[in-house]
């Protein structure tokens, strides 16, 4: 006979766990199974190692920055050291969260599950049922498609290199490729990205032009016209083959890093044998309560679903895990709300947005005050010795709402969290400009900005 649940969770990161823990703290027999260890993509293989890279890697500009400006010396990547910093933080997540999951009483398992009925699941011999499904397994690589694929490596690789390579090829022009490709070159090494199409594309475009003029300032071989077709392995050497602008042409590098996207990760969930529709990406297809379209025992979360207006974000995968939680608890009372989520690329310095950007704003129809300016000659700036830096504001007229901000230089990934609230609230330019901020601080600026 299968094992009975209530619910069963697939996934331990930030869209699972909600659900798992609130219902099982509701008295529900609650299990979860992973094929990867536990704690999801963000803790492990993500978000937070990445920053650990980062970070170091800001340290290291900074302290070139001021070189003859009151610090002396040279500062430098150890990266073997970097590396057993970062574990230090990663190593003990799946024992922890494993752990904490058995003293909360929910059942844990390793594999990969695989749906074999509308209420069933096989994972490696033992089947399991459950009256309710989360599916929250993430988000993969999507697939290349090029000869040689199986050349290149994934950020997972990256993030546990042993050593750095000289050179480093990344294919695509999104987060990964820049946020990576700013931590090589800051560490000794040298990037090459190879993108095809508009870079960062969810972004605004002036913004990001001036964040490639400032990646290409660092050393950084930034292509954003480069159409990889192919992937070789010549001894030692890996060599990328790349149409540009209508000619073949050849990059050398020592590792090749996929940085050109992902796709829902739910190939093999065996979704068709549980009535589970799907898009053409293995999304699940759900309702406004992220509800399965046409399983209603399944909800789902995080990067396996994306409706419309949603980002592939970790915080927005922990919103939407409480609102299914709420969901399976209390039935389908509560939608996620993806107004005034901010979004950052850590490159150094930040890229940061929220809310609408100056041609979402005109494709509406909005009638919009938008302010923008180059802030490299400002004081917090100036301070730090950092020239990249600028911003764009989209105010609605006649309500004067902040409809979207856009910032580039340090500290936009905290300065735009004052944006954000704004976005999501409704708040006025006026009342942004009226607050009585720290002095000095980033979040000073705003005012100046409005």
């Amino acid at each position: 006979m299968p094992e009975s649940f209530e619910l069963i969770v697939l996934g331990t990161g930030a869209g699972g766990s909600a659900p798992a823990s609130k219902c099982r703290g509701a008295g529900w027999r609650v299990a979860v199974v992973d094929d990867q260890p536990y704690g999801g993509t963000c803790a492990l293989r993500g978000c937070d190692p990445k920053k650990v890279l980062v970070g170091a890697a800001d340290l290291v500009d900074w302290q070139r920055r001021m070189t003859g400006h009151g610090v002396a010396g040279e500062a430098q990547i150890d990266w073997p050291a970097l590396m057993h910093f970062k574990r230090t933080f990663t190593d003990p997540v799946p024992a922890a969260r494993e752990a904490a999951l058995a003293e909360a009483g929910i059942t844990t398992y390793h594999g990969h599950a695989c749906f074999v009925g509308e209420n069933r699941l096989q994972i490696g011999g033992a089947v399991l049922e459950a009256e309710h499904f989360v599916i929250a397994t993430g988000a993969r690589p999507r697939p290349l498609g090029i000869a040689g694929a199986e050349h290149v490596r994934t950020s997972t690789d990256f993030l546990e290199l042993e050593q750095l390579p000289a050179r480093v090829a990344f294919i695509g022009a999104g987060y990964v490729s820049f946020e990576f490709a700013h931590i090589v070159q800051r560490a000794g090494a040298h990037a090459i990205v190879l993108g095809h199409g508009t870079p960062l594309a969810h972004f605004d475009r002036d913004l990001v032009d001036r964040l490639v003029r400032h990646t290409r300032s660092l050393g950084v071989d930034l292509r954003t016209d480069a159409d990889v077709t192919g992937v070789e392995h010549q001894s030692a050497v890996y060599c990328v083959h790349v149409a540009r602008l209508g000619r073949a042409e050849e990059v050398d590098a020592d590792l090749v890093v996929h940085g050109a996207g992902r796709v829902p990760d739910t190939d093999g969930l065996g979704m068709p044998d549980a009535n589970i529709a799907a898009d053409e990406r293995g999304a699940v297809r759900v309702n406004e309560y992220l509800q399965s379209v046409s399983n209603p025992r399944v909800y789902a979360a995080g990067d396996a679903t994306l409706p419309a207006g949603k980002l592939p974000l970790t915080p927005v995968a922990a919103h939407e895990g409480n609102v299914v939680a709420a969901n399976l608890l209390h039935g389908n009372t509560r939608r996620p709300d993806y107004r005034g989520i901010p979004s950052v690329v850590f490159t150094i310095p930040p890229l940061a947005s929220v809310g609408l950007t100056e041609a979402e704003a005109r494709r509406q129809g909005r009638g919009v005050h938008v302010t923008s300016d180059e802030t490299g000659s400002w004081y917090s700036n100036r301070r730090v010795r950092e020239g990249a830096g600028m911003f764009k504001t989209i105010v609605e007229e006649g309500t004067d709402r902040v409809l979207g901000a856009h910032l580039l230089g340090p500290q936009a990934d905290e300065v735009i969290n004052l944006f954000a609230i704004a976005v999501r609230h409704g708040l006025t330019a006026t009342a942004l400009r009226h607050m009585i901020y720290a002095y000095p601080t980033h979040g000073s600026d705003v005012p100046y900005m409005l």
